[in-house]
């Protein structure tokens, strides 16, 4: 049994006593409980004026200086009540005698069965209620879809930004909803389906829910996994009946998360049968069922969301059940200026917050990121005493989004310090003498999140979406300019550059067998495709023969090699700048790009000059070419 459950079984026990004995109390307050002897002394006396005699107790009262009292006593075993009633009689006391009913040995009886009986049925009620969701055998079926009326939805396009594309879309939805009789002139029919894709935290449930909310019909909210149950038939069942309570309020609009969880294509991710998933096919075959069975126009409009569409069934895509799929994407710059500014609403911020900067600084982000850099600014203000949050709370809580909590209670010893910063270092100096690659934007030493000890960040000067084989190549040199350090300045390499070689080693990877950026490979492409969301890793397709490989290899390591290379070159040239940023860096622990111009002796953008944190552009940039795939 659940422990909250088990709690408030043993609550109402331990209440129904204290109630049986506060009843016990006062039924009995009133009449005085007297020993035998003291009720004769009473009796010859005559103070007694009236007496009740059963078969083991007398009851009655008597006159005392108060007034008339009731008592009761017990009688002893074996004492002879004919004795008792003549001497009461000879002192003028009004006797009266009662008899026990039948009834009464009976219920004495079968009292207890009948309590060990209702405490058996309160207690099998209760875990069967826990197993079926309450509401016996005839609710197993009944769907666990949380219903939010008209007047419960509060949410409407003006809490989305962002995606603006798909806003338009989605209004075409509301316009179906509101105005079905237009669309029924022209002979059009409404979408069934609409099916929302994209990276976690895009806002996919958000979008739904103002969806209904600018429409103003009843929206049901579930996730596909509550569809699953122990018994099989059990999913189709709640589909049904989810789908007709639909219906019966249409126009409305069912909502079904992670459709995933129930969609997934029956031949199996592997390529073989599902097998043991029945359950879950049943399902997924009574939603299409349903789905097939809309009445062209029935106001009933099937949202649904996932982060893994590669996974879906195709049965479950075609037009005529998700009608409409719409991709939602990452926001770009102005989305996020947007995003932080609907956030921040009800936070309260200095003046000095901009929130262009800050749009500018969080590349890669998503809405539900953007979401918690305000809300952690607000708890570093609080934390901190203040009553309103400033530009420099919002730009250590994007440090914290992104990298993490810094770890200042991690003491490295000072070799470890020098080895951080001039692989720190030797990232920065490699970014800023390329051709290629954004401006440095932060050097920093202070160790962050989980494993990192130090980390390097570039500022994109413009929101990209393309990039060609000279920025990528000088990407992989940027990435490798950290180990290139190490190796000049202390004669080897060490762990901290694992994370550095595996990135690179991918970005090169990609080029040669994505993007076709190789002449002895050639412009094809042998990587697998399809949208991966939740694990943007690439994927090398199964159709490569073994010579193909080892020259796809030898090509990789050439990019690798031509990188470290460049990076080697360039650290070389600038080793009295690496040494002397090095003693900077060790001092400060923290480098911006107005410090790194000051040194270069370089002027530094006005956006630039407070030194404020941006995301790690060896980390930012990557995401925007797997999108392109």
């Amino acid at each position: 049994m659940d422990p909250r459950q088990r709690n408030i079984t043993i609550a109402w026990v331990i209440g129904g006593l204290i109630l049986f004995a506060l009843l016990q109390t006062f039924t009995s307050g009133q009449t005085e409980s007297i020993e035998f002897s003291r009720f004769l002394d009473l009796a010859e006396g005559g103070q007694v004026t009236e007496v009740n005699i059963s078969e083991t107790s007398v009851s009655g009262t008597f006159e005392s200086d108060e007034g008339e009292r009731e008592f009761s006593t017990t009688l002893p075993v074996n004492y002879e009540s004919n004795q008792l009633v003549d001497q009461l009689r000879e002192n003028d006391v009004e006797v009266t005698a009662t008899q026990p009913s039948p009834w009464f040995g009976l219920l004495s009886f079968i009292l207890p069965f009948l309590f060990i009986g209702g405490l058996y049925f309160f207690f099998m009620r209760r875990m069967r209620n826990q197993l079926t969701g309450g509401g016996g055998p005839l609710s197993l079926g009944k769907n666990k879809a949380k219903l939010y009326d008209r007047t419960d939805l509060k949410t409407t396009f003006k809490d989305v930004a962002g995606v603006d594309e798909v806003e338009a879309e989605l209004a075409e939805v509301v316009d179906y909803l509101k105005n079905a009789d237009k669309f029924r002139k022209v002979g059009a029919k409404i979408p069934k389906g609409v099916l929302l894709v994209g990276p976690p935290g895009t806002g996919k449930t958000l979008l739904a829910r103002a969806v209904a909310g600018e429409a103003e019909v009843p929206f049901f909210y579930i996730s596909a996994s509550e569809f699953i149950e122990l018994f099989v038939g059990l999913g189709a069942a709640r589909v049904r009946d989810l789908f007709q309570q639909a219906r019966d309020r249409a126009p409305a609009i069912v909502f079904i998360d992670e459709i995933d969880a129930i969609g997934q294509s029956r031949s199996g991710a592997a390529g073989g049968q599902m097998g043991s998933h029945q359950e879950q096919e049943q399902t997924l075959q009574q939603l299409l069922t349903e789905m097939d069975g809309f009445e062209p126009n029935s106001g009933v409009i099937l949202v649904a969301a996932s982060n893994r569409p590669e996974v879906l069934d195709a049965a479950l895509l075609r037009p005529g059940r998700f009608d409409r799929q719409i991709q939602v994407n990452l926001p770009d710059i102005s989305g996020r200026e947007a995003i932080l500014r609907i956030h921040s609403r009800d936070v309260r911020l200095t003046p000095d917050v901009d929130f262009k900067v800050l749009a500018r600084r969080t590349p890669g982000f998503s809405g539900a990121q953007l979401a918690n850099v305000i809300n952690e600014a607000a708890l570093l203000a609080a934390r901190r005493g203040k009553e309103i949050a400033d530009m420099s709370d919002v730009e250590e809580a994007i440090d914290r989004v992104f990298a993490g909590l810094e770890r200042r209670s991690q003491v490295l010893t000072e070799k470890e310090r020098r080895v951080v910063a001039y692989h720190e270092l030797g990232h920065a100096l490699v970014a800023r003498f390329v051709e290629n690659a954004d401006p440095v934007h932060r050097v920093s030493i202070i160790p962050r999140g989980i494993g990192a000890l130090g980390y390097t960040q570039q500022l994109p000067e413009e929101e990209r979406y393309l990039m060609s084989e000279p920025e990528l190549r000088d990407m992989v040199a940027v990435l490798l300019g950290g180990r290139s350090a190490e190796e000049i300045v202390f004669d080897v390499a060490t762990t901290g550059a694992g994370d550095d070689l595996r990135r690179a080693t991918e970005i090169a990877r990609r080029m040669v067998m994505e993007f076709g950026m190789s002449e002895k490979v050639g412009p094809v492409s042998i990587a697998e495709t399809g949208s991966r969301f939740l694990n943007p890793m690439f994927r090398q397709g199964n159709d490569v023969s073994e010579e193909a490989q080892v020259m796809i290899d030898r090509e990789v390591k050439a990019i690798l090699l031509e990188g470290r290379d460049k990076a080697r070159k360039i650290l070389a040239e600038h080793r009295d700048d690496l040494d002397g940023l090095a003693v900077v860096l060790l001092d400060k622990e923290n480098l911006s790009r107005k410090d790194l111009d000051e040194f270069f002796g370089e002027p530094t953008p006005k956006d630039d000059e407070d030194g404020s944190k941006t995301d790690d552009i060896l980390k930012g940039h990557l995401p925007q070419i797997q999108r392109q795939g």
